[in-house]
């Protein structure tokens, strides 16, 4: 009896220890946070550093600190978990970029965009998997069967939509940022969708019924995950909007949004889906609907709440990524075989460059031939910069090479060990390298944005989405429709297909939509309400 009161209490010891070190990791963990947050305004205004960049070096300035001070055993404070970064992190930060998304100048760009997030990730996936399936063979790396390959595909093809964006400005190159914030966020949809449908289907041998399995689970992923989105966005306006909260409570409101925001992430988890394009369409369609449904201050606080929550995320990924890229256990793997894994980095990102191209230039081209005016077209310059600003590797990437690669953040098998030792060197080398040269290369490619800016108002024909960032902090404009003219035969139609596609939406949109779901000018106005007084 004793001697189990005496386990017991060394077992409680135990626990009170580990709970005492985490509550230790937590605290060195927001301190460094805070640290990033600090510097990173201090830099605001270098041409080289950005925010993602800054938090990265303050990770592996960490990482070789703790490893040092626990002699070579650890490098990190907390063990990396894809579920964490999916379910916790990843999130705020998709959901935000729908929210804040200028709707208009996005599904302007919509065709282009598309084609680039989309198609443009699948010729990636596809360069990279069959570059990856004949080179790796003749390489002494371990056993890997036609679903790694096809995953390594997959992984590589996402790009890092989070530091892109952060190296971009969206007031000197509006139509830039436009075309690779929405191409990010597709992307990063489409590898996700992509890795999951590999992750599902059995590609033990491929023959054309598992093909068409394959193509068939895609498709419905994507398609699922999207409607998914659009209806709880839906939902949470129709709620809103009938309850009418913000007569008793803002906070109910605010807590209603967020938590409807994280459900329909939630759900497409629950329902197998891609979480990421849910939460996206669901921000575009709460931003649209229900956000002007709210009270002035629940506005207010939601748009400042969503974009802090976003901010933090993105600070965390990149420090623990540079924080994770020093764990002594999967370079342990490695150390025998440097040059195998200097090799493997360096096929793969020659990979990435080779991909990004094959499908930056020939879609680039496609679609300067579906627009009218050479002002609407794609420049060879700003060509090369959306390639350069793509070849930019993160925590997508990290978190689907630990979901594959890895069981519990722990590797076992030498093949998976240099999979994600190569994925942590193609991250951190493309973050660092590709993410200090993009602002450069934009002044040395594109004229000065001030000049840019002059000469595109100068053109008669110059589209409001060139002048127009893609996000802003004010909500879409409706007064500007006036010059969308409707299509007079099949032939406008299909020159000018998304101008008239919009058109009929709003017209559909005023008609049966926002009558039901409520938005700007379509709330009925009651001591209280959360009708939007705007001056007339």
């Amino acid at each position: 009896m004793g001697f189990e009161i005496g386990a017991l209490v060394q077992k409680l010891d135990m626990l009170s220890t580990s709970d005492h070190a985490s509550v230790v990791s937590m605290n060195l963990f927001v301190a460094l946070l805070c640290g990033c947050i600090v510097i990173g305004h201090l830099l605001e205004e270098n041409r080289w550093m950005n925010e993602s960049i800054t938090a990265l070096i303050i990770g592996l300035c960490t990482g070789v600190v703790i490893l040092l001070m626990s002699r070579g055993k650890s490098s990190h404070l907390l063990v990396f978990s894809e579920d964490l970064f999916f379910i916790y992190l990843l999130p705020p930060i998709i959901f935000n970029a729908g929210f804040q998304v200028k709707k208009k100048q996005f599904f302007r760009n919509f065709i282009t965009i598309m084609l680039f997030g989309a198609v443009g990730t699948l010729i990636s996936f596809a360069v990279i998997s069959t570059g990856v399936m004949l080179i790796f063979r003749g390489l002494e790396i371990g056993h890997l069967d036609i679903s790694d390959y096809l995953a390594i595909g997959a992984i590589f093809a996402a790009t890092d939509s989070v530091c892109t964006l952060q190296v971009l400005s969206q007031d000197e190159t509006p139509l830039l940022y436009s075309l690779v914030f929405g191409e990010g966020v597709v992307n990063d949809a489409t590898s996700v969708v992509l890795f999951n449908a590999i992750q599902s289907s059995d590609l033990t041998t491929i023959d054309p019924r598992i093909a068409l399995h394959f193509t068939g689970s895609f498709l419905y992923l994507f398609l699922a995950s999207t409607l998914l989105g659009v209806l709880v966005g839906l939902l949470s306006a129709y709620v809103i909007k009938k309850l009418y909260f913000g007569r008793h409570s803002t906070d109910r409101e605010v807590a209603l949004m967020m938590l409807m925001a994280y459900l329909s992430y939630m759900l497409a988890e629950l329902f197998y889906l891609s979480g990421i394009l849910t939460v996206f369409f669901c921000g575009i369609v709460m931003s649209h609907y229900t956000w002007h449904n709210v009270t002035e201050s629940s506005r207010i606080t939601t748009k400042h709440a969503f974009a802090t929550s976003s901010f933090v995320a993105e600070t965390f990924i990149f420090l623990y990524v540079g924080m994770d890229a020093l764990d002594i256990e999967k370079w342990r793997f490695v150390s025998d075989s440097p040059g195998t894994s200097v090799a493997v980095s360096s096929i793969l990102l020659c990979l990435v460059l080779l991909g990004r191209a094959a499908f930056v230039f020939p879609l680039s081209f496609l679609s300067n031939l579906t627009k009218k005016s050479r002002n609407e077209h794609i420049t060879f310059g700003q060509q090369v910069i959306i390639w350069w600003a793509g070849l930019m590797r993160g925590a997508v990437s990290m978190a689907l090479a630990y979901n594959k690669f890895t069981s519990s953040g722990h590797t076992q098998l030498r093949a998976h060990a240099i999979m994600i030792t190569s994925t942590i060197t193609v991250v951190l080398f493309s973050t660092m390298v590709f993410g200090l040269m993009t602002q450069p290369l934009i002044r040395l490619l594109l004229p000065h944005p001030k000049q840019l800016s002059s000469a595109a108002s100068s053109g008669p024909n110059t589209p409001k989405s060139v002048m127009v960032p893609l996000l802003d902090n004010q909500q879409d404009s409706e007064a500007d429709l006036g010059d969308v003219h409707p299509p007079t035969s099949l032939r406008m139609l299909l020159r000018t297909p998304t101008h008239t596609v919009h058109r009929y939406w709003r017209k559909f949109d005023d008609t049966f939509m926002r009558p039901v779901f409520g938005g700007r000018g379509f709330v009925p106005f009651v001591p209280g309400s959360p009708t939007e007084r705007n001056p007339h």
